[in-house]
């Protein structure tokens, strides 16, 4: 059949599962009761069909289970029907038509076979194996289909096909410069890192659960997703779009203090164009594709393109080296599967602060890669992630690493802690060394933050030339620097972080400078409203620069209060009698308070009060409010 679709599934080695139809989705769903279904010491294959059916697509499918079953030491598995691994799916009956077959063709493989019921809405509760190939994520094509996969408004990389096939060696290099092979090591006192060693190696990206920060994000009112768009595009709500636009400046403000030159280019690109081209099929993402008269541009999913092509027009010396150059790409994209996004953490439109280095050799840009280094932790540590949230991997091949073993280590010896290395035998894309931050969040998955590469390719790729002593014309090696990763990632990890605070017993909140209200004035009763005005008025006043907001609505003093902490408040000034006629406020600070606990009341002047924000927000950019001062006058966007 012409126009064949994969099977696509995700291979889960598990303890157990248990699973509960509990309403039919479709009219096509078979006949099942609603019984709770346990099974144990299995492989669940969760699993989309895609448009279109084909026998080999099932044949190729048994013979991957066989190996895998084979490889784990498993003999069951459950076909799991699992539509969120594709948006392209198949009809419900020709769906159904190749999971029957699956079935079918496992069962005659020899293999112990059950099949959950298509087309419900299921329940379901499952414990997966701690071994790091218990995840896998396999694309399953018939063999004549193998290598012209295109889904409609995707083109796919070269780079990205052959990441699949890619043969990494997996290490962990100490600060001391041992390395040693990942099985090896004992990861005593080095859980995070554990968690993501795992998920690194098992390639399975696929989200299964709603992280919790999907949760905070709506609730507090930051973002959410747009269905009137593609997904993987979000909505921002004003205190979401004030926390996106303080960490954008503050990033900004960093790399240009770093010494890099701030420019805007284009966000589509001429798919034939020689360069571009070229490049595109180094780099291992899907893209959109839009057609403009007879051509088709994509969408850019960083600043490369248009800084390189800027840079080729430029005259360059060597004594200007390295040369910075930034943008703050607003949007980046890159379609990624729909099974794959999640939340923040994994979207087809964002925005990334993009910092490009051109150096004259290996030991400057050596010297450039750890300077971006500290300036990234530097960078994450004024959002409140420090390395204790994130761990570090450095990518590299065998050849790079033999010839600058101290390099490498000096890295990891700068962060502090182990590190996990991929090794490669060649070089795959256009970069010989990629270091990046990882932030593991709350469902054991991980996400780059901070990163830099050092590519030998592009230089030569775009004709960018300098002169160098001699009057002679030579390439630069180029550095890709983002020193936070995209900035809907950093409030992701911020939310996922203070999710695992609460469960530690600490009151979740955002940096003060980051808070989009940061004091809160509570009338004790309608009466002292003028009161609280006039505190809101002094404490926001330009000199200042404090967001500070009034309750002024018709409820109770402690339901004010809970809403205040609610949205993670740092500062909750009640205002009665007392208050006004001694000038002394009553101040819960969201800083010391403990979950569970009642919350310690300072006693400050309004001068103090200024003074402890200001000194938790020096040196950070401030913006005004985003919503009305008075909450009665705000709308509700969620919920």
């Amino acid at each position: 059949m012409s126009g064949v679709k994969p099977l696509r599934i995700l291979q889960l080695h598990s303890n157990f599962i248990e699973y509960k139809p509990v309403e039919k989705e479709i009219e096509e769903a078979e006949e099942s009761g609603k019984e709770t279904c346990r099974l144990e010491d299995l492989v669940v294959l969760f699993t989309s069909v895609e448009e279109g059916d084909d026998e080999s697509v099932v044949l190729r499918a048994v013979e991957d289970i066989k190996g895998y079953l084979d490889t784990v030491k498993a003999d069951r598995i459950l076909i799991y029907p699992y539509a969120h691994l594709s948006s392209n799916l198949a009809k419900p009956r020709e769906a159904l038509k190749v999971l029957r077959e699956l079935e079918r063709r496992a069962r005659e493989a020899g293999i112990e076979t059950y099949r959950a019921p298509f087309g419900w809405c299921k329940q379901f509760t499952i414990s997966i194996k701690g071994h790091p190939l218990a995840e896998q994520f396999k694309t399953v094509l018939p063999a004549r289909e193998a290598v012209k996969e295109k889904p409609s408004g995707e083109v796919v990389s070269k780079a990205l096909k052959a990441e699949e096939k890619i043969k990494s060696y997996w290490f962990i290099l100490q600060p001391d410069g041992k390395m040693v092979p990942v099985e090896e090591f004992d990861f005593s006192g080095h859980g995070n890192l554990e968690k993501f060693a795992k998920y690194e190696i098992s390639k399975v990206r696929v989200a299964m659960q709603v992280p919790p920060h999907v949760t905070l994000m709506k609730r507090l009112e930051i973002a959410d997703y747009e269905p009137g768009s593609d997904p993987g595009n979000m909505r921002w709500y004003p205190k979401g779009a004030l926390i996106k636009s303080l960490i954008e400046d503050y990033v900004t403000r960093k790399v240009v203090e770093y010494g890099a030159m701030e420019v805007e280019t284009p966000v589509m690109y001429d798919l034939q164009h020689p360069s571009l081209a070229d490049y595109f099929n180094r780099f291992p993402a899907r893209q959109y594709i839009v057609k403009s008269e007879d051509k088709e541009y994509f969408l850019r999913f960083s600043a490369c393109f248009g800084q390189f092509l800027m840079m080729h027009d430029a005259q360059i010396s060597y004594r200007q080296l390295p040369l910075r150059v930034y943008e703050l790409t607003r949007y980046s994209f890159r379609r990624e599967k729909s099974g794959e996004l999640s939340g923040l953490r994994r979207l087809r439109a964002f925005t990334m602060p993009d910092c490009h280095a051109l150096c004259a050799d290996l030991d400057q840009a050596k010297e450039e890669v750890m300077r971006r280094l500290r300036l990234s932790m530097e960078t994450l540590e004024a959002f409140g992630l420090g390395r204790e949230d994130y761990e570090l991997a450095v990518r590299f091949t065998r050849d790079f690493y033999r010839e600058n073993k101290e390099f490498v280590t000096s890295l990891v010896k700068e962060f502090g802690k182990p590190a996990l290395i991929e090794m490669w035998d060649r070089q795959f894309f256009y970069f010989v060394l990629k270091w990046e931050f990882n932030f593991v969040d709350n469902l054991d998955k991980a996400s780059a933050l901070s990163t830099d590469q050092i590519d030998t390719e592009n230089g030569q790729r775009y004709g960018i030339t300098y002169v160098d002593e001699k009057g002679e014309r030579r390439h630069p090696l180029i550095l890709h620097c983002s020193p936070s990763g995209a900035i809907e990632r950093v409030i992701y990890a911020m939310l996922e972080k203070a999710y695992r605070d609460q469960l530690n017993g600490k009151a979740p909140m955002f940096p003060v400078w980051l808070s989009p209200v940061q004091v809160r004035v509570i009338p004790v009763s309608e009466r002292f409203i003028p009161d609280a005005e006039k505190i809101a008025d002094e404490l926001g006043m330009e000199s200042h620069r404090i967001r500070v907001d009034v309750d002024d609505r018709p409820l109770t003093l402690q339901k004010k209060i809970r809403e205040a902490e609610m949205e993670w408040i740092p500062y909750i000034v009640v205002v009665g009698r007392r208050e006004v006629e001694s000038g002394v406020l009553a101040v819960r600070d969201r800083q010391t308070e403990k979950v569970g606990e009642p919350a310690e009341i300072k006693k400050m002047s309004l001068k103090e009060l200024v003074e402890e924000i200001k000194n938790q927000t020096r040196g950070k950019p401030f913006k005004p409010l985003a919503l009305p001062r008075a909450l009665s006058q705000r709308p509700r966007f969620f919920g």
